[in-house]
């Protein structure tokens, strides 16, 4: 058990070390981020932990307060460190021009706690936000999550369990807000969110080709075996909270995803809409999982769709 587990970590560092080839895709660009500022290693919990840290990037464009999104790194998981590598020419580099303020955090990996350990932490980003919004021009009137892999998996997660505290399944009963940081009398909602090829139905993982390991990470993150545990799996999985009072989600997925399958992302719209929520979903003809997924459209399109929930 020791030796899988270091065996996965070791894996996941040289996912984030090599663009996230493995669990991430390639993420190139040929642009640079623009910024007016940049706060980095800011630590949103105050325990010194560079788990617990986040950078904070300013549009180009100054302006007395901007909108925020939270961009989530990918690396399924198992990285706690992984902020510096968050599709930051990509994704943060659109939103950047687009007039957002960007917020790139940490979170503690499967291997230092298990789940819900990791929503936590983002739950607690977002209260540091609301908390912290004079000091850093946020205008928290909108406040979005966004994330690729596992972080679409917590970005989605964030939004779906917006006004949830507590969660029962069977005999299972799960906390979903945590009490880390300074400001945990601040709310933890969001307004919207985009999962970009996110895991969000965590007990059906097999319901398409997706890679494959000795031990999932998902199994990492719960800390059991399914069998015998699927509450605990359905409590992992953002497609259990989805209702109607959901804020908009937009899912990006490519159909050559070979990482999360592509009917991760399909469940998730189908769920969603079922529910009664606001929801759009652009299934991208030949993207895999990072690759052929960040077009100048497909970022135009996540622009116009927060544009929208802000109307």
């Amino acid at each position: 058990m020791k030796k899988l587990i270091l065996l996965l970590v070791a894996v996941a560092c040289t996912v984030t070390a090599t663009a996230q080839v493995a669990f991430g895709g390639s993420q190139a660009s040929d642009r640079q981020m623009e910024y007016s500022q940049k706060f980095a290693d800011v630590n949103y919990v105050g325990d010194g932990q560079t788990y617990h840290t986040l950078d904070i990037y300013l549009p180009k464009e100054k302006k007395d307060t901007y909108p925020v999104v939270i961009h989530i790194y990918g690396s399924a998981w198992f990285n706690n460190n992984g902020k510096g590598a968050a599709d930051l020419n990509t994704i943060c580099a659109a939103l950047l021009d687009a007039g957002y303020a960007v917020v790139t955090p940490n979170h503690r990996a499967s291997t230092d706690a298990l789940y819900p350990a990791q929503i936590h932490d983002i739950k607690a980003v977002i209260r540091f936000v609301r908390g912290e919004a004079e000091k850093y021009h946020f205008d928290t009137s909108f406040i979005a999550t966004s994330g690729f892999s596992s972080g679409g998996h917590l970005a989605s997660l964030a939004a779906v369990t917006t006004g949830l505290k507590t969660y029962t399944l069977g005999n299972d009963v799960i906390d979903l807000e945590g009490s880390l940081g300074a400001y945990t009398s601040e709310s933890s909602d969001v307004n919207a969110a985009c999962d970009w090829s996110g895991p969000v139905d965590l007990q059906n993982m097999d319901c398409g080709e997706a890679m494959k390991m000795p031990k999932s990470p998902e199994e990492v993150m719960i800390g059991v075996p399914m069998q015998g545990n699927e509450n605990k799996y359905a409590l992992l999985s953002p497609i259990t909270f989805v209702n109607a009072k959901n804020p908009p989600i937009h899912i990006f997925h490519g159909t050559k995803d070979n990482v999360v399958p592509v009917c991760q992302g399909e469940r998730f719209y189908e769920a969603l809409k079922g529910a009664g929520a606001q929801c759009e979903c652009l299934i991208v003809p030949e993207g895999g999982h990072g690759f052929n997924m960040y077009s100048k459209e497909n970022l135009q399109r996540m622009i116009d769709f927060f544009a929208k929930v802000r109307k």
